[in-house]
């Protein structure tokens, strides 16, 4: 068996093991990266590429639909499923380079394309090599959970990681899950000319804004996907084509295709992570603050550290083991100011605590700042007058916000920005943003924010009344 020894060990050519090992090695670390399955692991294979790259082909084709209110006629548009998949996987094949073995080589990271298993505190064997490294970084992403819904073993089903595998589109797709991903792919494929039924056991979107969830919701049932709430599935049953799903109420629900969207696990079974004294949670690996595991040389990130699943959240984690694996400087992770976001049309995002959570966390001292899309005129202009931003605010400063409506996705960074390094509303609303763009919703909300003080206030009347008279 070879052996190697190296300053870096990187488990895992996801978003965040790349992250790592493009850092360390450019910053003069020697690094080995192992990935025993496809290098830029789900993100770029299964999740976020392909799902945004649907969501696009989606908008395009319900853009045509639905094209009068611009002066042009309404058509029905002529969709080939399997081109629609053709331009997923050609948008992978033009970012896989950039998370290629190749690149990685010719920055100087040795890649091993094997799976790696713990064999002591410090060793990790992968193929037919042990590797030896004074620090290893457990980057093993998540996949997706399947439960244990009987009859599930005998029925075809499609999860985020085999759903691009199609190229006949679901006449009737069921989704089991009213979660992020669930509610993507429906909308997706209803606007793409699939029936779509989604079946959710407790509140769809449940995580979000209650009142901004409602607003995608009403949207997506008004296109044409039907969304049940409060459905547990009992049993599923049937065959490719003719599938039937039975909640604990007895109704059922046919379709052709069955797509299980209910969460994700931590990829860490196989890591034989006892033998490195290294323990797990219910979720994933077991961190400190520091995302240091039970075993001070072995970090976790991403997905495998159990908290938030998100890509941007491991490229963070990355940053945060850098400092300390390579500088040995103490560096804490925090999620309070990592937005999330959720690809429907309109779009819903967020950063730190919802309006419900706020107000249970800071009491009185919060205050609730708000803009409606509809008093936008970019807004108008793109006939997206629906949605809202909602800001948290505590003594002056913006702990969180939600928005909902066109491009949302895009507008939570500002207010992440702002929460991150505990900006003041007072700069937000001296921002000049241009005119006419949707960034202008965040600006006015911050406006809001200040707008009793300065126009409801008797003190402000009073000193304007006073200066008035002394001007000359």
């Amino acid at each position: 068996m070879a052996r190697i020894e190296t300053d870096l060990l990187v488990i895992g050519a996801g978003s965040g093991g790349l992250s790592v090992a493009a850092g360390a090695v450019q910053m003069g670390a020697s690094v080995v990266l192992l990935e025993g399955g496809e290098m830029g692991g789900d993100c770029l294979n299964y999740g976020c590429v392909p799902s945004k790259s649907l969501i696009a082909a989606a908008k395009a084709a319900h853009g045509q639909a639905y094209a009068a209110p611009f002066g042009i006629a309404n058509v029905t548009p002529q969709i080939d499923y399997a081109a629609a998949m053709g331009h997923v996987h050609d948008v992978i094949a033009q970012i896989a380079p950039h998370d290629s073995q190749e690149r990685f080589e010719r920055l100087g990271v040795r890649v091993i394309r094997a799976w790696g298993r713990f064999v002591n505190e410090r060793e990790v064997e992968a193929g037919d090599t042990r590797i030896r490294a004074r620090r290893i970084v457990i980057a093993t992403g998540s996949s997706p959970f399947v439960p244990p819904i009987p009859g599930l073993d005998t029925v075809p089903y499609l999860t985020n990681e085999t759903l691009w595998t199609l190229r006949e589109r679901p006449g009737h797709l069921i989704v089991v899950g009213g979660g992020p991903i669930g509610m993507e792919m429906a909308q997706a494929h209803r606007r793409l000319g699939s029936e779509v039924t989604v079946l959710e056991g407790a509140r769809a979107l449940g995580r979000d804004d209650p009142e901004a969830a409602a607003l995608v919701l009403e949207r997506l049932r008004a296109e044409g996907v039907r969304t049940e709430e409060g459905t547990r599935v009992a049993e599923v049953r049937g065959a490719e084509g003719a599938i039937e799903v039975l909640d604990e109420d007895g109704r059922s629900f046919t379709g052709t295709h069955l797509l299980l969207a209910v969460g994700r696990k931590a990829n860490t079974d196989a890591l034989n992570l006892a033998a490195a004294g290294i323990e797990t949670t219910r979720t994933g690996v077991k961190v400190d603050s520091r995302l240091r595991t039970t075993n001070r040389r072995v970090y976790a990130i991403g997905d495998a550290a159990g908290g938030m699943q998100f890509t941007h959240l491991a490229g963070y984690h990355a940053g945060i083991v850098i400092r300390q694996a390579l500088f040995g400087l103490p560096a804490t992770a925090r999620i309070d100011h990592i937005p999330r976001a959720t690809y429907t049309d309109p779009e819903l995002a967020q950063v730190g605590p919802t309006e419900a959570e706020a107000r249970k966390a800071h009491g009185p001292k919060l205050e609730v700042a708000r803009f409606d899309y509809s008093g936008n005129d970019r807004a108008l202009a793109e006939r997206k007058p629906e949605g809202f931003v909602k800001v948290m605010v505590v003594k002056g400063r913006p702990v969180g916000a939600t928005i909902v409506g066109h491009q949302a996705g895009e507008q939570i960074a500002l207010w992440a920005l702002a929460v991150a390094n505990g900006l003041k509303m007072q700069a937000l609303a001296n921002m000049v943003a241009p005119y006419p763009t949707i960034s202008e919703v965040s600006k006015r909300a911050a406006g809001a924010y200040f707008s009793p003080r300065l126009f409801d206030s008797a003190l402000v009347r009073r000193v304007v009344g006073t200066v008035q008279r002394w001007l000359p």
